[in-house]
């Protein structure tokens, strides 16, 4: 095996194929990358049982073969590399990396031991990177991290037509988030559910949003293991999680909610100045006052408090008050684009539904293409009973 390829190609294959790479693993073989050369080309994959990640770039290959190398190990030598053409060769068990006068040399991995790759489902659609890339980080938040209740950690991802809907629960807040997309023919059929795990789809999402379109594969029988994602020369297969996340259809029927309307940005340095006297477990409290035009936002006991006043139009009711967790409330508010927030008030203790300022009340919100982007994504609170 022998090949030339420039660092920078070489570099960011490898760095793409290493984000499949477990941290830790019993398992040896599992920490290396597999490196197929063949005509013109160079393959770089790896895989954890949970992901697996291919990529394609240009190579000058002299003779073809595959090797298996520790990954971050290569990754640590790609990235001190000097800028220009890179010489790759396998010499017996050592895989030799030579660039502007550089030499590196690395012991090679039992290629017979590694386990093979589950193959990529068939395409499904195809979705714009972009935008899903934001749809994905705008309900992650909402994902649990307590792996003893795994299904809370994923994101669910469920096909309907011509619609994607994203939502993620972690049992005091449910994010969710519509998109358009675009079924292959024969595919937009009966509705289809899948669960993912929140980290993984996060790391997919982000790293294909400059692809243009993410080509999602998946088989829609009931129990499919993996789900697809292909975007130019890269490849990505995510592990499904069992089970499916509790529906969010009665919990964002609010009947009888008091509205308010508050610049999001604001909200969101209010609350991040406040919360630097809140003690641990410490809620922010928002009092809201429909005759005064007025939000409170404070957070504190005693003498060590903190409060700031913003503009608030209140319609529903005289006056609402509320209190949040602030890392939950700023993750809430972060995930918005649009610079004014419609929440949607029961009062202490209650759900507090969080949308964009042209956001419609109803736990369905307007269909794709036909409201404003704003109703497409909307952010379920619960609101802390204590009040003081």
């Amino acid at each position: 095996m022998e090949f030339r390829i420039e660092r920078g190609d070489l570099a960011e294959a490898v760095a793409w194929a290493a984000r499949a790479l477990p941290a830790r693993t019993p398992v040896p073989v599992l920490g290396g990358l597999l490196l197929t050369a063949e005509a013109g080309r160079l393959t770089v994959s790896g895989f954890d049982f949970e992901t697996a990640a291919r990529v394609e770039t240009d190579a000058e290959v002299a003779v073809a073969g595959r090797v298996l190398v520790l990954g971050r190990r290569l990754l640590d030598i790609c990235r001190v590399l000097p800028d220009g053409p890179v010489s790759c060769v396998l010499e017996g068990s050592r895989f030799g990396v030579e660039a502007g006068g550089t030499r590196f040399g690395l012991s090679t991995l039992p290629y017979e031991e590694y386990p093979a790759p589950p193959e990529a489902p068939p395409v499904h659609g195809g979705v714009d990177a972009a935008a899903f890339a934001t749809a994905v980080g705008q309900v992650a938040v909402a994902a649990g991290r307590d792996d003893t209740l795994p299904m809370l950690t994923g994101v669910q991802l469920r096909l309907d037509g011509e619609e994607m809907t994203l939502s993620a629960c972690d049992r005091y807040r449910y994010a969710v988030r519509r998109l358009e997309w675009k079924p292959e023919a024969g595919a937009a059929g009966e509705a289809v559910e899948v669960l993912l795990p929140a980290r993984r789809l996060v790391d997919v999402a982000r790293s294909l949003a400059r692809c243009g379109t993410v080509r999602l594969g998946l088989d829609p029988a009931e129990g499919a293991g993996v789900v697809g994602f292909e975007g130019g020369r890269t490849w990505t297969v995510v592990r499904r999680l069992e089970g499916r996340l509790p529906g969010y259809g009665s919990l964002f029927e609010l009947a009888g909610a008091a509205v308010a309307e508050v610049e999001c940005g604001a909200l969101a340095e209010a609350v991040r100045r406040v919360a630097v006297v809140a003690e641990a477990n410490s809620p922010v409290r928002l009092d809201f006052s429909a005759g005064e035009g007025s939000l409170l936002v404070r957070a504190g006991y005693g003498d060590d408090v903190a409060a700031q006043r913003l503009p608030v139009v209140l319609r529903g009711a005289e006056e609402v008050t509320v209190a949040f967790n602030p890392a939950y409330l700023l993750d809430a508010l972060a995930s918005f684009e649009e610079p004014g927030l419609r929440l949607e008030l029961l009062g202490s203790g209650q759900r507090v539904l969080i949308g964009g300022g042209e956001a419609a009340v109803g736990a369905d919100g307007p269909a794709v293409g036909g409201g404003g982007a704003a109703a497409r994504h909307r952010h379920l609170l619960m609101s802390v009973k204590q009040l003081v």
